[in-house]
């Protein structure tokens, strides 16, 4: 809803580029504030705690909100949200040969799937339905793109050698501030005019679904691991769905309670190790 506001007076590049650096503006005063400091350099694995960084910033922010700008100007939305809900089964088969700890298993992937049919349920069949625009067929795999590049963005979080949660989050953002910021400035430039409603949607866009959302993308990703994290996609479209009906008062869709189920039994059966722990102390 926010987006929808801000593109009034922005172009897709600008609003991405305005939200990374608002959020590494709203970060970084946080790192300041906290007395502590980006990492160093200098210090035992400094050079590789930045270097995961700029991969972080690439292939989290960077490179997937400017495809996904682009390529919703010829795909049906729809597309895109179940692209972004396939992001968990990309994620398994590169969490199992690449993190310690996140085997792949038959009950994962029976729940990841049954978590991404949810999703195809409760968006229907026009999420597949053509545009007709001349380059739907590329920007259909640019979406595709959008969801590797989230994938290999998680698990270059986990792989991240041990820092301040805080301060890698800040990290991640200021490199991808500077790396988007002038390409969106070439491309589109300063909007001309701004709304008050514009600059307070781009404002809250900056600090909590960029900012505060790549806290706790490290914070869970580190914690959970990235298999976990993944479940994440599964819940946007959700969401979206619900605050639709309750803010925008639309139809709840027909299917929404056989895709929550999908859904919901997806995650159950992904993650019934856990639930059991969790079951146990209880």
């Amino acid at each position: 809803m926010f987006i929808s506001v801000a593109l009034r007076d922005t172009g897709p590049l600008m609003i991405a580029a305005t939200r990374i650096t608002l959020g590494a503006v709203f970060l970084l005063a946080l790192v300041r504030l906290k007395g502590r400091s980006l990492p160093d350099p200098r210090q035992p694995n400094g050079r590789m705690i930045w270097a995961f960084s700029g991969f972080m910033a690439l292939f989290s922010n960077v490179i997937p909100f400017s495809l996904l700008a682009w390529a919703q100007q010829s795909v049906a939305s729809g597309f895109a949200g179940v692209c972004m809900a396939a992001v968990p089964l990309l994620i398994l088969p590169l969490a199992h040969f690449l993190v310690p700890g996140e085997r792949m298993s038959l009950r994962k992937l029976v729940g990841f799937v049954m978590g991404t049919v949810g999703v195809v349920v409760l968006i229907g069949p026009d999420a597949f339905a053509s545009t007709g625009k001349d380059l739907e067929s590329l920007a259909r795999l640019a979406c595709l793109g959008v969801a590797g590049c989230y994938a290999m963005g998680t698990i270059a979080t986990r792989l991240c050698p041990e820092v301040d949660r805080l301060a890698l989050a800040a990290t991640v953002l200021l490199i991808g501030a500077v790396i988007i910021l002038p390409y969106a400035l070439l491309q589109e430039g300063l909007p001309t005019t701004l709304s008050a409603k514009s600059f307070l949607a781009l404002l809250y866009l900056g600090i909590l679904p960029t900012g505060v959302a790549q806290l706790l993308l490290v914070q869970v990703n580190r914690e959970a691991g990235p298999s976990f994290f993944g479940l994440v996609n599964y819940m946007v479209p959700v969401w979206s769905v619900i605050l639709g009906a309750a803010v925008l008062f639309e139809p709840l869709p027909p299917s929404m309670l056989v895709a929550m189920s999908l859904i919901l039994g997806g995650v159950a059966i992904s993650q019934w190790r856990a639930l059991r722990r969790v079951f146990a102390r209880g």
